[in-house]
C-alpha cells in the first residue's frame, strides 16, 4: 500500500462519497456515475484513482465494469492511525 496515494484518494469528497456508495455492496460504474452530477469521465478518473490506491477492486461482467470496497486497505489505514494516536499502548496497559 502507498500510504500517499491511499490518503490523496481519499482527500476527495467525490471520492469519499463513491466508497460510501460502495460500502452498501458492488456496484456497476454506471450506477455510481448515476449519484453525481458530473460527467462520467470524471467519474471514470476518480475511480481510477480508488484502484491506483488500492481501495476499490473492479471486475468485467459482461459488458460492465462492477467496483467494490477493498476493506484491507481502509482497516490497515485505521490500525495504523490507532498506532499513531497510541492505541496500541492503553490496549496493553
Amino acid at each position: 500500500m502507498s500510504l500517499q496515494k491511499t490518503m490523496r484518494a481519499l482527500a476527495d469528497p467525490v471520492r469519499r462519497e463513491i466508497l460510501a456508495l460502495l460500502r452498501g455492496g458492488r456496484l456497476p460504474a454506471g450506477e455510481i456515475a448515476a449519484h453525481f452530477s458530473i460527467s462520467g469521465a470524471a467519474v471514470s478518473r476518480h475511480l481510477s484513482v480508488l484502484k491506483e490506491a488500492d481501495l476499490v477492486r473492479d471486475v468485467r461482467e459482461g459488458q460492465f465494469i462492477i467496483y467494490e470496497l477493498n476493506a484491507s486497505v481502509l482497516e490497515e489505514i485505521l490500525l495504523w492511525i490507532a498506532e499513531l494516536k497510541g492505541e496500541e499502548n492503553r490496549e496493553k496497559e
